[in-house]
């Protein structure tokens, strides 16, 4: 049976807190697009079922506010390895985990490039090298998690993509 992956770099966050990098928020517009990637996942019907977070606090909040618009949203797995994470950090965890459709919320320039290396086929479109905050890939994996390698393109979408909920 197919899994399903979601890679989510955080939201917008705030450089104006005045915090260390880890302990940075998220910003306004961070906070609204959280809750339109969830809208947009619950939408879609991809609601992971495990959930692989950086323990920095603007992903944390990412989660937070995409989990609002989840129904039963998982708790997350919180993990400092995931912290700025290189793309083989990224893939070890994922080839550990064990949901049947798995978040992954991390931080550029990790989380893109193994965006970049998993998707298959790559989106038409330009952002997806840039991968910007929001930035949301969905692939379909048809291997075990052990074995993940590729996947096959669902979905690309950023939140300047989705509709304000206003």
């Amino acid at each position: 049976m197919p899994r399903t992956l979601v890679l989510i770099r955080h939201c917008k966050s705030d450089w104006s807190a005045n915090q260390p990098d880890h302990a940075r928020p998220l910003n306004a517009r961070g906070a609204r697009a959280a809750p339109q990637l969830g809208a947009f996942l619950a939408r879609e019907g991809f609601v992971p079922d495990e959930v692989l977070c950086s323990d920095a606090q603007r992903t944390q909040e990412t989660w937070a506010g995409i989990a609002s618009e989840l129904p039963g949203a998982a708790v997350p797995t919180l993990s400092r390895s995931l912290y700025h994470a290189e793309p083989g950090t990224l893939l070890q965890a994922l080839r550990a985990a064990t949901g049947q459709t798995v978040a992954l919320i991390g931080h550029n320039p990790g989380i893109g490039a193994l965006a970049n290396a998993l998707a298959d086929p790559r989106p038409d479109d330009d952002r997806f090298g840039l991968y910007p905050t929001g930035a949301t890939t969905v692939l379909r994996i048809d291997t075990p998690w052990k074995d993940l390698s590729t996947g096959t393109l669902l979905h690309f979408t950023t939140p300047r993509d989705l509709p304000d909920p206003d």
